[in-house]
């Protein structure tokens, strides 16, 4: 996420929502100010299309829209606009949204090293505030990891680590996978390209 400009004006959200209609890259909105969003490697762009298509199978016809890196979500309760990597909702207010989901079950990152910091903090406590919200979904692209942070019973995140080998659980959904089927066909290397 890079900021667009010192100088450039800020924006109230309709005038973001027709701004970025025109431009050629998509930009996130927090408190009245944009933000570019970077490309990733090719690493990144595979395993987020693993987990969705792996999302997409098991909520075939469930009522659950699975949407990917092109859609935006609303921070609870804000006029703050972010686009995750994966974002579920089994809502039915979100049913008929057009611009962007309001009550997310889960939320998937795939990680950079230049974004994993914000990831884990400021872009989380954003999701923290949404009450629908379930499991927020950190997955490396440099290894086989995935870190859910799961809200549990009582309403507290607790931290769930998984590494080659694991069945990865996401409560949220009811679903129970092997964590190599995100990582299915990746290739790790060392190459300033796979950072």
């Amino acid at each position: 996420m890079i900021a667009i400009r010192d100088d450039f004006p800020r924006l109230t959200p309709e005038e973001y929502f027709a701004w970025e209609e025109e431009q050629q890259v998509r930009h996130e909105y927090i408190d009245g100010e944009v933000y570019a969003m970077t490309g990733g490697t090719l690493n990144h762009s595979e395993i987020a299309l693993n987990f969705c298509l792996l999302l997409k199978s098991h909520l075939k016809s469930s009522g659950c829209r699975i949407l990917n890196s092109d859609a935006r979500v609303n921070i609870h309760n804000s006029s703050n606009y972010v686009y995750p990597d994966i974002s579920v909702s089994c809502d039915a207010r979100d049913q008929t949204a057009t611009k962007f989901l309001s009550y997310p079950c889960l939320i998937v990152e795939v990680l950079s090293p230049k974004a994993e910091a914000y990831d884990r903090g400021d872009k989380f406590a954003m999701y923290r505030l949404s009450p629908s919200l379930q499991d927020y979904v950190l997955v490396s692209a440099n290894k086989v990891a995935i870190d859910i942070y799961h809200k549990n019973d009582r309403g507290r995140w607790e931290i769930l680590s998984y590494l080659a080998g694991d069945l990865v659980e996401l409560e949220c959904i009811n679903l129970i996978f092997p964590i190599e089927d995100v990582f299915a066909d990746i290739v790790f290397g060392d190459s300033a390209e796979d950072v």
